[in-house]
């Protein structure tokens, strides 16, 4: 998505809101659970999340007391996630809602300030991922693709946001420090169920921290300490916390998907020299300059994922955001070994 076409979908979508307020004033937050408040049956809280890292870990933590949504559909690729009606009233009812906070979710800024000025909804409570942590700005390593339209919008990095790579749930420690946040979350929102959120939230925080032992050992046994990536490039969090080197088609909130001839060669050779096993691409993104690569130099092509979503099968198989930190920790072996 170009800065134009983005510019151009903000507006859009904030008259989506003004069109939502006004058609569909009378729908509370009883009318769209479906509850009934004489039905006797427990309300649960309502969680929204814009990405499933934190989705999964709202949905584990939360429980049976927790009606937790991931906003972005499965498969969908997040530059090209436009809200819908529904969304927005979702959200304008929701308890809790988690959002990523970088550059890919401007419009959840924009559409919270919209929903703000229009009903008034100062108590509206959102735990944003890039302000649990302490956020790295997006970095250009050498040999990564310029991105076509950053010549000339240098004014545009005037932004905060914008200038910091939001993938922070790609470490293990960093992710473990979100489920903590979301537990507090969950727990103000909802403190009779506060007791059971703690209790899953240290499970779940046993298992992220036997990742991230797991992470520790795959690259203290490694032979080599960099990663090549024929892809975007989202895992600064977690090649910083292990110590690893990384060279990359695109830097990870880049909106290009073709890598030139400059760039191709780079990573080619790079691999050569250093006689690299594998490259990596991302999910959702087709993988074509990461197979273009292996087919060059015999690396094999492996998928990392960030868990920034996933795809309707991974979704329909119930892959958890673990799952996918622990199928990484087996990639990352193969690529360092």
């Amino acid at each position: 998505m170009n800065r134009r076409n983005h510019a151009t979908g903000i507006l859009c979508l904030i008259l989506l809101i003004s069109f939502v307020l006004v058609i569909l004033p009378g729908c509370s937050s009883q009318d769209r659970a479906g509850g009934d408040a004489d039905s006797g049956q427990e309300k649960k809280i309502r969680v929204i999340s814009t990405i499933f890292a934190s989705y999964d870990m709202a949905r584990v933590v939360g429980g049976d007391r927790a009606d937790v949504k991931m906003l972005l559909p499965p498969g969908t690729e997040v530059h090209s996630y436009e809200p819908t009606p529904q969304d927005i009233l979702e959200i304008q009812h929701c308890d809790l809602l988690i959002h990523g906070g970088g550059e890919s979710e401007r419009w959840v800024e924009k559409m919270l300030s919209s929903l703000d000025e229009a009903d008034g909804t100062a108590e509206r409570k959102t735990l944003s991922l890039i302000r649990c942590v302490e956020a790295v700005a997006e970095e250009r390593v050498e040999g990564m693709e310029a991105d076509a339209e950053e010549e000339g919008a240098q004014q545009e990095k005037a932004d905060a946001e914008q200038a910091y790579d939001e993938h922070v749930w790609t470490a293990p420690k960093n992710a473990g420090i979100i489920a903590e946040k979301i537990t507090e979350a969950l727990c103000h929102a909802d403190p009779e169920g506060a007791a059971g959120y703690q209790e899953r939230s240290k499970a779940y925080l046993r298992r992220m921290d036997r990742i991230d032992k797991a992470f520790q050992a795959v690259v203290d046994q490694g032979r080599r300490k960099t990663v090549i990536f024929g892809d975007r490039f989202p895992f600064r969090y977690l090649t910083e916390a292990y110590g690893l080197t990384y060279f990359a088609a695109f830097p990870g909130c880049s909106a290009e998907t073709e890598a030139g001839a400059a760039t191709m060669k780079f990573l080619i050779d790079k691999i050569r020299r250093e006689k690299i096993p594998v490259v990596f691409h991302i999910e959702l993104s087709g993988g074509k300059a990461a197979r273009a690569i292996g087919d060059e130099t015999g690396a094999k092509v492996r998928l990392l994922h960030s868990g920034h979503n996933i795809s309707k099968e991974e979704m329909a198989d119930g892959r958890s955001f673990l799952d996918l930190m622990e199928a990484n920790v087996d990639a990352l072996r193969e690529a360092l070994g």
